[in-house]
């Protein structure tokens, strides 16, 4: 696994030595970007930029020393490490590695250990990083701390900090609670002092020592409040990890539990929900909103719904020009924006996910309005000039769209789903700003996933059906398509029906699928009979199907619908399926009899049965298993294709001859017997129902 980037800078006589370390590192990052130079003037020059490491060799006029105060001078905290010719005057311990592995500098390390070097740069780079990242993370906690303690402090809650059991900061509403004049007259009191009654002490300091080591079991105690003046009152206490000035401390919520107790709570239960900033629910809304979406949907009271999250683009260079002012000020008016334009088109849940993220969630809505909806409000907020005092800044959107439906996830999944699209779209960039989920793009690694976009295949109608003329040799004639389905895939590739099946099986969609392909494929049919009357298709069903009691009713409003004979759709099962369920394929035999709908096996002969199969079934058609139309050059694969057709003929059965793909073929099926004949060497499949020109033009 690679790192992303290094900032090398060499200072060097000679540049051959440099490239040579670049080579060296290339493996271990994405890119290596490399400063050079070999005077003063132009090391102050380059020192304007961000630099990982520092390698000094030979300078034209400087010295190590003289490195060393250029960067004290201009407060520059980069690791320097001195390359030496001389091993005695390297600093390397009994290992061979450099003395020094943290800190600032490795004070100098020899030429030509190369290992030594690469690993130098290699650990002085990252430690950079974590020092960097971890001085961006304390900047954050700062600002959201300095943020928390203006929010606290301007609370209509009674709020306080404690540290180990004992007050350290009070806001107003907290002091007239207890009724105390000043934050100085409560800081250094227990907490218990403000518990009455001995059990209430106990069962609190058990509460808060839980807590303490890190059980969130419990984070509500119920007890009587007492006042400086003695007086007692119901309350309700609340505690949750927090900082003041850098410090772990544990914050306190008070509630008391009088006539206004539960309007209070509402109010407060309302502004948990509510983002302060710009007025918009946040993250826990938003929460409780997808939960609830998802339940409407797998109860039916909606029928679709999506989430669309959004991320601005470009925060670091507002905070850069204007601080965090000019960020609060961007983010309340995207807000403002995205809660109009969204609202405008349908009722719509907007909120604030994150510091410069929103999340929001839209019932029954069409993927291809929720786009162009979503593609035209970034547009607007790219050209939107955002004023921050006397300056302007711009940001720009990026929107990740994940659509919920009868066979939607849980509420974490889609919400994973969002945050993984929008990892995928670039920042940077002025267009594709706004991506869809697709779960083809996981299905093939993931048998959940595959049957997820199996079922929505079906919802949506994105299967595809084929169709494969089959000619009758007794008839010189190609009116029977035999139909295949398939499922279309994310890299534009085809899963044929022996891949879904057992994802089919697994998750109790097969006679899903036969019924969408009965459906559609009959569909097809009925327009074809429109101009070509003798058009016939050939269906193969799975296990499923075959032990459906309703497929005769099916049939017979198909053959209604389409408006031809009964003998238009000829059903084909497994031979394995059928030796399986050989007393549940002698009952739907019968039944599909009754209305003359011919019932053929495929598969034929794959099995030791197929002649109790024929027996039981009494099939009008059988197609041969691919095996037997291999290697027909040999005299033992001919004679047990000539005999297996025997049998069929026998019981009176139709024999169909697949895989015809070379004139050799198709002479060998007229030959031995069979009736019908099919393969690419005729004709091809195709998407749709294709007469083949008269056989003298073949």
């Amino acid at each position: 696994m690679t790192n992303p980037t290094l900032n090398l800078l060499v200072i060097d006589e000679e540049q051959l030595y440099a490239e040579h370390l670049i080579g060296l590192l290339n493996p271990y990052y994405d890119e290596v970007n490399l400063g050079f130079l070999d005077d003063k003037a132009e090391l102050v020059r380059l020192l304007r930029q961000e630099w990982d490491v520092l390698i000094f060799h030979r300078a034209y006029d400087m010295t190590f020393a003289d490195v060393v105060g250029i960067l004290q001078e201009h407060g520059i905290n980069l690791p320097v490490i001195y390359l030496t010719q001389n091993v005695e005057n390297s600093a390397i311990n009994e290992f061979g590695y450099p003395e020094i592995m943290r800190g600032d500098m490795v004070k100098s390390v020899p030429v030509g250990k190369d290992d030594v070097i690469v690993t130098a740069i290699c650990l002085q780079a990252d430690y950079v990083a974590a020092k960097r990242q971890m001085s961006n993370l304390r900047m954050i906690l700062k600002e959201a701390e300095q943020r928390a303690n203006v929010l606290i402090a301007n609370s209509k809650s009674a709020v306080a900090y404690i540290d180990q059991g004992v007050h350290i900061f009070a806001n107003t509403p907290y002091l007239e609670m207890f009724g105390y004049n000043s934050m100085e007259d409560i800081i250094g009191v227990p907490v218990v002092d403000l518990i009455s009654g001995g059990e209430n002490v106990k069962g609190f300091k058990q509460f808060l020592r839980k807590f303490d080591k890190g059980d969130r079991s419990q984070v509500e105690f119920a007890f009587e409040s007492k006042r400086t003046d003695g007086s007692t009152f119901a309350s309700k206490l609340q505690v949750a990890s927090a900082t003041l000035d850098g410090e772990p401390v544990t914050q306190i919520i008070i509630q008391q539990n009088d006539a206004g107790s539960a309007e209070l709570a509402k109010k407060l239960a309302e502004a948990e929900r509510q983002d302060s900033l710009t007025g918009l629910p946040n993250r826990v809304a938003f929460t409780e909103s997808l939960d609830e979406t998802y339940q409407n949907i797998t109860n039916g009271l909606i029928k679709s719904s999506s989430l669309i999250y959004v991320r601005m683009d470009g925060v670091g260079k507002i905070s850069s020009s204007t601080g965090i002012a000019g960020v609060d000020t961007a983010v309340k008016q995207v807000a403002y924006l995205l809660d109009e334009q969204f609202n405008k088109v349908s009722d719509a849940f907007v909120s604030r996910f994150s510091d410069n993220t929103f999340a929001i969630i839209m019932d029954n809505i069409k993927q291809d309005d929720l786009v162009t909806l979503a593609n035209a409000i970034c547009e607007k907020v790219a050209t939107m000039l955002i004023e921050v005092g006397s300056r302007t800044v711009t940001t720009n959107l990026s929107m990740a769209i994940v659509m919920m439906g009868a066979n939607t996830q849980e509420p974490q999944v889609v919400l994973n789903r969002a945050l993984d699209t929008i990892l995928q779209i670039d920042a940077d960039a002025e267009n594709d700003k706004v991506r869809v989920f697709d779960v083809s793009t996981i299905a093939g690694d993931d048998d959940t996933a595959m049957a997820e976009y199996l079922q929505n295949a079906l919802a949506q109608n994105q299967l595809l059906l084929h169709y494969q003329p089959i000619y009758d040799i007794s008839t010189d004639a190609s009116n029977l398509f035999e139909v295949y389905v398939t499922l279309p895939q994310a890299d534009g590739t085809q899963m044929t029906f022996d891949k879904i099946a057992p994802i089919a099986k697994k998750h109790n969609l097969l006679e899903k699928v036969d019924r969408w392909v009965l459906i559609n494929a009959g569909r097809h049919l009925a327009q074809v009979r429109q101009t070509e009357p003798t058009a016939r298709i050939l269906i193969s069903l799975s296990s499923a199907t075959l032990a459906d009691t309703n497929l005769v009713n099916m049939i017979t409003q198909l053959n209604r619908a389409i408006g031809g004979g009964s003998d238009v759709i000829t059903l084909q099962f497994n031979e394995q399926d059928v030796v399986d369920y050989l007393a549940v394929a002698k009952r739907q035999a019968i039944a599909l009899a009754n209305i003359d709908c011919p019932m053929g096996i495929h598969s034929f002969g794959s099995t030791t049965k197929s002649a109790d199969a024929l027996e039981y079934i009494n099939p009008s058609m059988v197609r041969l298993a691919k095996s037997f139309t291999k290697d027909l050059d040999r005299e033992a694969n001919l004679n047990a294709l000539q005999g297996l057709i025997a049998i069929a003929t026998e019981k009176g059965a139709d024999v169909l001859m697949p895989n015809i793909e070379e004139a050799s073929l198709m002479s060998t099926g007229w030959s031995v017997g069979a009736r019908y004949l099919q393969g690419d060497y005729l004709q091809p499949s195709a998407n749709e129902i294709i007469f083949p020109p008269p056989a003298e033009e073949v």
